[in-house]
């Protein structure tokens, strides 16, 4: 147990070293589910908490970073939803003592494991800050995944709709996104790398319940805040008008449209 605290503790400063931290308005913590025998990092964005009430709830997004990248590695998303009075929980999946993640071989079957222990760490981390954060609305969550933590977050709510009301996946690739109406989706997808048959909805269920918007010229490995501000710029566009405005909102391009990125 010491020496994976140690682990988890080593592959974390490494991924804090990249971002400089503000104590004011961001916490690092590693939870423990005991459960499982799992440590699980992550990192609060805290909006200002003066406005949130147990009677008047401030919103919550959970947040997971695709395969190899960092948890603090999506701080350009994150303040941009603390600013408009979200709590963000950035959740660390994959630890050093995890087995490789699989590239050859049939991927759905064979990372459906590494996406249900994704999902039992979400559960737990919404379960555990509850109690803690009574100030924030835990029944009416938004979750965002890039790459793997997209299919992280649309494993989640095909097991369980109810768990959050909007989903936001950043070019995930291999689990297919909800279509039904309980949930609004919205899926920001890269130029380079297409998804898997049956990842994303037809056109006609893309009118109904999804939004799919392209940015074109777009990598898949960018959408992190090692992309262009141009690109991190139109991200959060299309991010902000879908949480303000639900659906597409009014300002966002349209289903199946490409959205061009910002000058």
């Amino acid at each position: 147990m010491k020496l994976l605290r140690r682990l988890v503790l080593a592959s974390l400063a490494v991924g804090l070293a990249a971002y400089e931290l503000q104590a004011e308005t961001t916490e690092v913590q590693i939870l423990q589910d005991n459960s499982r025998n799992r440590a699980i990092p992550v990192l609060l964005y805290r909006p200002n908490e003066a406005q949130c009430t147990a009677e008047q709830q401030c919103p919550v997004a959970m947040l997971s970073p695709g395969y190899g990248v960092p948890h603090t590695g999506y701080a350009f998303i994150a303040e941009q939803l603390r600013s408009e009075g979200y709590l963000v929980v950035a959740v660390q999946h994959d630890l050093p003592t995890d087995p490789p993640l699989a590239k050859t071989g049939d991927l759905f079957r064979i990372r459906l494991p590494m996406w249900q222990r994704g999902a039992q760490n979400l559960r737990f981390v919404r379960q555990h800050l509850a109690t803690r954060y009574p100030a924030f609305d835990w029944t009416a969550l938004t979750l965002i995944g890039h790459s793997n933590g997209g299919d992280i977050s649309a494993l989640l709510l095909r097991e369980s709709p109810g768990f959050a009301s909007r989903l936001i996946t950043l070019d995930n690739r291999r689990y297919p996104l909800p279509r039904h109406d309980a949930v609004q989706v919205l899926s920001v997808r890269g130029s380079d790398f297409p998804a898997d048959a049956g990842v994303l909805p037809t056109a006609e269920e893309q009118r109904k319940s999804v939004c799919v918007s392209t940015i074109a010229g777009s990598r898949h490995n960018d959408l992190t805040d090692q992309g262009s501000e141009a690109l991190k710029a139109t991200i959060n566009q299309l991010i902000a008008q879908f949480v303000r405005h639900g659906r597409c909102g009014p300002d966002v391009v349209q289903p199946g449209a490409q959205a061009h990125l910002l000058p």
